[in-house]
Order: structure tokens, then C-alpha cells, then sequence
């Protein structure tokens, strides 16, 4: 009897090893991909499609292992489609443009790494630095075209959400 329970233990010891090791290679091609697209959005205010796309597919993956795949499917459908619908209606009202499709693209990425319940707490992170970058900027007037990129502060929002669920998750 012992000697079964021991078994039983370190098998379960050996299975919860498996899942930090997984948890922390998904947690490093998250961390690769938001720094190499926040990287892009500086440089050029663009979030192309052949680093935002891998990285739904790879959040819908890393969903799928968590078994939350509908959940994820719902946060990536959600993410895109309520920045798009901001995208359309600021144009409408001040007839330019305020946020670009790829970070309706990159928001869809968030939901499919965090679930639908992340997303308020991703737009609100983003929200919050993105306006303190803008104030600073304006106090220091150094914004060359009144343009700043939303991407780093998606990102920033998109890890420490996805991040912050996987902390609650191995405490409770």
C-alpha cells in the first residue's frame, strides 16, 4: 500500500513538473512574440499579420491543452471584434483614424491567450499606460506626429493577464 501511494506521488510530482515546463515554454513564446511586435509597432506603427496570426494560433493551442479552447475562441472572436468596432466608430466621428486593424488583431491574440474574462482586464491595462505614455509625451511634447502605438500597451496588458492567470491557477 505504501509503495503505491509513493508511486502514485511521484507520479503526480512528475506530472505537475510536466505542466511548468509547458506553462513556461508557451509563457516564452508569448513573452518572444508581444516583445517582437511591440518592437515593429514602435518603429513603424504596424503589428503585421505574420507575427499577430501565429500568435492566435499558438494562444488557441496553448487553449486547447488547457482545455478552454471555446472560451478562447470566444476571447479571440471578442477581442477583434470590439476593437474593430471602436476602429469604425472613431472614424466615423472624427473621420481619421484612431486604431489600426492590427491591434483589433493583437487584441484577438489576447483573447485567445487569456479568454473572453481577460479582455476587459487587458484593455484596461493597455488603457491605463497607454494614457500615462500620452501624458508624459504631451507634457514633454515630444511626440513628432501626435501618433502613439498601442501595441506595446496591448502587450503589456495581454502578459500580465495571461501571466496573473496562470499565478492564481498554481495557488489555487
Amino acid at each position: 500500500m505504501a509503495a503505491s501511494l509513493a508511486k502514485a506521488k511521484r507520479k503526480g510530482q512528475r506530472k505537475s513538473v510536466n505542466i511548468l515546463i509547458v506553462t513556461f515554454l508557451f509563457g516564452a513564446a508569448l513573452l518572444a512574440l508581444l516583445i517582437l511586435l511591440s518592437w515593429t509597432d514602435i518603429k513603424s506603427y504596424r503589428l503585421p499579420d505574420k507575427l499577430t496570426y501565429p500568435l492566435m494560433i499558438v494562444g488557441l493551442v496553448e487553449g486547447y491543452i488547457a482545455d478552454a479552447t471555446f472560451d478562447r475562441l470566444i476571447g479571440m472572436t471578442a477581442g477583434y471584434l470590439i476593437f474593430l468596432t471602436i476602429e469604425y466608430g472613431f472614424r466615423a466621428l472624427r473621420g481619421k483614424d484612431g486604431l489600426g486593424r492590427g491591434d483589433a488583431k493583437l487584441l484577438a491574440a489576447g483573447g485567445a491567450w487569456c479568454g473572453w474574462a481577460g479582455l476587459p482586464f487587458i484593455i484596461l491595462i493597455a488603457s491605463g499606460f497607454g494614457l500615462l505614455a500620452a501624458l508624459i509625451l504631451s507634457v514633454r511634447r515630444s511626440t513628432e506626429n501626435g501618433r502613439i502605438p498601442f501595441g506595446p500597451f496591448l502587450a503589456v496588458g495581454i502578459f500580465m493577464v495571461w501571466t496573473a492567470h496562470r499565478y492564481v491557477q498554481a495557488i489555487g
